[in-house]
């Protein structure tokens, strides 16, 4: 019988929680999941980075538009309310104006927890988060998370997106600079070294085939050490 951690849902023996102790960000993060994530990506980063965020929630759905704890928090005049979500029109951290629209109310952000395919959808129905402001980042980057394809190479994962953004808001002097969110990126670079050693276990034989298209997989892959 599998032991699986309610924190996080990752089998016991793959548990990243003493990687991510919970710290304060200085942000309010909500991320809406698609179902499809919830059920089928039970090890995926959005659940690492709740894990660690102590001001964080997780939504399963695919309309938010009548959910209504996201409606709740989208009313509440202690926050400013964005959309996680790149476009010509997004604010960014280093934007003139941004600090100053934010006032005295806390960022809230909203992180679309799914595929690009998903998202669109969930995007498109949700109309209450259509509305929002969107944020982006002010810089460029490239996720670690190379051996799992992504639509284009700019994309990077939920964990990487939370972890980017709090460094940004510090450049900005909009989240204090007391705040260390290393521990995410700590936490997703040990979960690539174990999903990445597991498949080298699988390709020599020492656990069997888990999925239908394991049997394509034959090639070791390099662990990489992240120093």
């Amino acid at each position: 019988m599998r032991t699986i951690c309610f924190k996080c849902l990752r089998q016991i023996d793959s548990c990243l929680c003493k990687y991510v102790p919970p710290f304060d960000s200085g942000v309010k993060f909500v991320f809406l999941m698609h179902p499809k994530e919830a059920k089928r990506q039970r090890t995926g980063t959005g659940r690492i980075a709740h894990a660690g965020l102590i001001d964080s929630e997780i939504l399963v759905g695919i309309d938010f538009t009548k959910n209504a704890r996201l409606c709740e928090l989208l009313a509440d005049p202690q926050y400013y309310p964005v959309m996680l979500y790149p476009g010509e029109d997004a604010w960014n951290s280093q934007k003139e104006g941004f600090k100053a629209e934010i006032g005295n109310r806390k960022l809230l952000a909203i992180i679309i927890d799914s595929t690009w395919f998903c998202s669109k959808k969930m995007i498109r129905l949700s109309t209450n988060i259509t509305a929002l402001p969107k944020l982006s980042f002010s810089g460029s980057y490239r996720s670690i998370f190379t051996f799992k394809k992504e639509p284009s190479e700019e994309c990077v994962s939920t964990i990487e997106t939370c972890y980017y953004l709090i460094k940004e808001l510090q450049q900005a002097e909009i989240v204090s600079k007391d705040v260390n969110p290393e521990c995410l990126m700590t936490a997703f670079k040990e979960m690539i070294k174990f999903q990445l050693q597991k498949e080298n276990d699988r390709i020599e034989g020492k656990i069997p085939n888990n999925h239908a298209t394991d049997f394509k997989y034959t090639k070791k892959k390099e662990i990489p050490t992240f120093d």
